[in-house]
């Protein structure tokens, strides 16, 4: 089973962004890399710079890399980056279907998480439209991702790792939690570098915010469902990038879909840098997305 790195949800500062992919090109184990900005494209021009290098530095290390389009296109520059993302040659995975107005003709592309792809006859058309591989939504529950794995023939991706992303709003919760304006926000987002959590008024983990994102509080973690699915068609397994911790996470999916490593061992192995100290797996096995299967 191929491992995908999916684009960095978060805000880290230009240096952390270039170490980051520094260590992911030279040790972690993976297939392919999706870089690029998914949630806020304020952020974009902290790192846009470095973003040739790091694609030059993957390459060279023997991983596949694609660009990820922004999750919600609102403003004119925002369409313009877009279609700028076609021009540079390399596999572009779309986040929101407004990308394929900009799709050269007969160019393939990947679909990501956050395309509303929850059925077979969804999956059969981006196919048509030239879809090469298609991560899938990580609400669904596995009979859903067995029917649609085995209608559609492009190669089907499932969230392995890391927190959920839920939803993208028009409203930006950090600035707004900073009594700041969405556009004089000063990029305060960059304090949580794993998101902010959000508790209920019962002081329980409910959700976490990045920005204009909601995401889960708790870290989503496949381990336990890798051999369904695997029996399922699944094709690769997407791990989300975390602040701390993340190569050591990429180096135990390996082994684990090797066979050398239990999902006990990986999962007690990286439980101390997982985001939100908790686990959950909840939407794969039909239960509610919080549920985590080894629970007591």
């Amino acid at each position: 089973m191929d491992l995908t790195v999916g684009p960095n949800q978060f805000f880290w500062g230009a240096e952390t962004w270039r170490d980051f992919y520094a260590e992911l090109a030279d040790e972690a184990p993976v297939d392919r890399v999706v870089l690029g900005e998914l949630v806020c494209s304020k952020r974009l021009p902290f790192y846009q710079a470095d973003i040739p290098g790091a694609v030059e530095r993957l390459q060279a290390a023997g991983k596949r890399v694609a660009l990820t389009s922004l999750a919600l296109v609102t403003l004119k520059r925002e369409r313009k980056l877009m279609a700028e993302l076609f021009e540079t040659g390399l596999e572009i995975e779309v986040n929101d279907l407004t990308a394929l107005a900009h799709l050269p003709e007969g160019a393939a592309f990947g679909v990501g998480p956050l395309v509303n792809c929850y059925n077979e006859g969804t999956a059969a058309w981006l196919a048509t439209r030239g879809a090469g591989r298609i991560c899938l939504p990580p609400e669904l529950p596995l009979t859903s991702v067995t029917a649609i794995t085995a209608a559609c023939p492009a190669p089907v991706e499932v969230w392995g790792w890391g927190r959920l992303p839920l939803a993208i709003s028009g409203r930006c919760y950090h600035a707004r939690l900073h009594d700041r304006a969405k556009d004089n926000c000063q990029f305060v987002c960059d304090t949580d570098p794993d998101g902010r959590e959000v508790e209920t008024l019962d002081g329980q983990p409910f959700l976490a915010v990045n920005g204009v994102q909601t995401l889960s509080a708790a870290c989503a973690n496949a381990a336990h469902q890798l051999g369904p699915l695997r029996n399922a068609g699944v094709s690769a397994l997407r791990l989300s990038p975390q602040s701390a911790g993340f190569t050591a996470v990429c180096r135990d999916f390996r082994a684990l879909a090797d066979g050398r490593m239990s999902a006990a061992e990986l999962s007690a192995r990286n439980l101390p840098d997982a985001p939100g100290g908790a686990y959950c797996d909840g939407f794969l096995t039909g239960m509610s997305g919080v549920a985590w299967s080894q629970a007591g």
